[in-house]
């Protein structure tokens, strides 16, 4: 018998996954006061940025390295389980942690050890965890409002930065480390309980699942399967080029703010704010206003090269307000682009298939950020921090790849994938789904010709 799709009708803001949403709205908040938090305590207690830098990287590096691993569990396991799960262990070793620094405020060593054991355990759930989110999302809001469902989870993870850090700034001063790291741990077994009444279907893996060379087996599955659909390979080489070019805009912002605008740290905050700010305001948009699938080739060119176009701008203008003007026009482009890739991504993956898919999407696009934060890094000292130099090669290279978007036919037919044939059309008594629960997709080539997508 087939499952129900997770949402009742044409209903985004359905029961289960507003169950969901809210779980992950509340415990990001929780995360983000936690990061700032250990940043700070790290800072005051030891005032190595070695340190500091250790624990950054045993945050984020395990969730990438094991991503297609993640991937792989959670097409084989309760999506739901390695949610709620991920949720408790990280909810746990937070009051595991808050507890020591409470009883034993001295003992700074342990504490420094718990910090990172914490901090890796962390990312070693997120390598299972996004995988999971990411996978289930699709099958708990009908086809055609996954790009809405998408923005709205983006939007509670860009708006709980906003109000974790800030929230987190003033909470650290009041309270302290320690009552901090509790608060995080019950956010996390908030969103746990939350999560725990979810209803979420799925189709699961029923082969051998002794041993890890079967995970490794689901692993490379999912890698030909990303090969083998026409133009989804080169879709996820040209995002996660794009995320690449767009890192050293990020880490020479410092520089921007202080050499060209002239102006101070404040401005450095105030242009942070505004890439947020339009990232808020573009998946806003993006949920508000849904592309039909035959004009998003057009409006994903339109939107990468707008955002390569406006970084070249901000390295010419030495006036603050314009650079707030333009980096606000970059957050809400990329707000664009990243809710379109993530959306074709999960509705062009049938469902038994779509952990290991979002694993490696997620794998590959984390990978391209620290990679270009290294070579901005190099390219930043080798030319002096010649800022403009800097800006206008990485919008020109971005600007390149909007152009070879529009080259491939492949990635212009990718981008026309139609997941919601019908808008509207409840799912019919009698019909079986696709694997997974999703319904059929169609593709449209570039004459505007249906296919079939599965």
């Amino acid at each position: 018998m087939a499952h129900p799709r997770g949402g009742a009708g044409t209903r985004l803001l359905n029961r289960d996954f507003v169950l969901l949403w809210q779980g992950q709205l509340v415990s990001q908040l929780g995360n983000q006061a936690f990061a700032l938090a250990m940043m700070y305590w790290t800072m005051q207690v030891t005032g190595s940025a070695r340190l500091m830098g250790l624990l950054m990287a045993l945050t984020l590096l395990p969730g990438v390295v094991l991503a297609p691993l993640g991937g792989a569990l959670a097409d084989r396991h309760s999506r739901r389980g390695l949610i709620l799960g991920g949720d408790l262990i990280r909810g746990l070793g937070m009051l595991a942690l808050a507890g020591l620094m409470l009883t034993r405020p001295d003992a700074e060593r342990e504490i420094i050890v718990a910090l990172a054991t914490v901090a890796f355990l962390g990312g070693v759930v997120s390598a299972w965890f996004q995988p999971a989110i990411a996978a289930a999302i699709p099958d708990l809001v009908p086809a055609h409002r996954i790009a809405a469902a998408n923005s709205l989870h983006q939007f509670s993870v860009q708006g709980s930065a906003f109000v974790g850090q800030a929230a987190g700034g003033l909470l650290y001063a009041a309270l302290g480390a320690p009552l901090l790291f509790l608060i995080d741990g019950a956010t996390y077994l908030f969103s746990a309980a939350s999560e725990a009444f979810i209803r979420l279907p799925q189709d699961r893996r029923t082969a051998d699942t002794r041993g890890l060379s079967a995970y490794w087996r689901d692993t490379l599955d999912g890698v030909r399967f990303l090969r083998g659909r026409s133009g989804m390979a080169p879709f996820l080489g040209l995002a996660a080029a794009i995320n690449f070019f767009a890192m050293p805009v990020i880490l020479l912002l410092p520089f921007y703010a202080s050499g060209v605008l002239g102006a101070g740290a404040r401005w450095y905050g105030f242009l942070l704010a505004a890439i947020g700010a339009g990232a808020v305001a573009g998946y806003l948009a993006a949920a508000a206003l849904p592309i039909p699938p035959r004009r998003r080739p057009a409006v994903f060119v339109a939107a990468v090269a707008g955002t390569g176009a406006s970084i070249v701008a901000a390295g010419q203008v030495g006036e603050p307000l314009a650079a707030l003007v333009l980096f606000f026009a970059v957050g809400a482009l990329t707000g664009l682009v990243n809710i379109t890739v993530l959306t074709l991504f999960q509705a062009g993956t049938p469902g038994p298939m779509r952990g290991r898919v979002m694993a490696l999407v997620i794998a590959l696009s984390g990978a391209a950020a620290p990679l270009g934060m290294a070579v901005g890094g190099v390219v930043g000292d080798a030319t002096g921090k010649d800022i403009p130099l800097v800006y206008g090669a990485a919008g020109g290279a971005i600007g390149l790849l909007a152009l070879t978007a529009t080259g491939l036919r492949s990635v212009r037919a990718f981008l026309a994938l139609d997941p919601a044939p019908h808008p509207g059309d409840a799912p019919r008594e009698g019909t079986t789904p696709v694997p997974g629960g999703a319904e059929p997709l169609r593709w449209r080539d570039d004459d505007g010709r249906a296919d079939d997508g599965a």
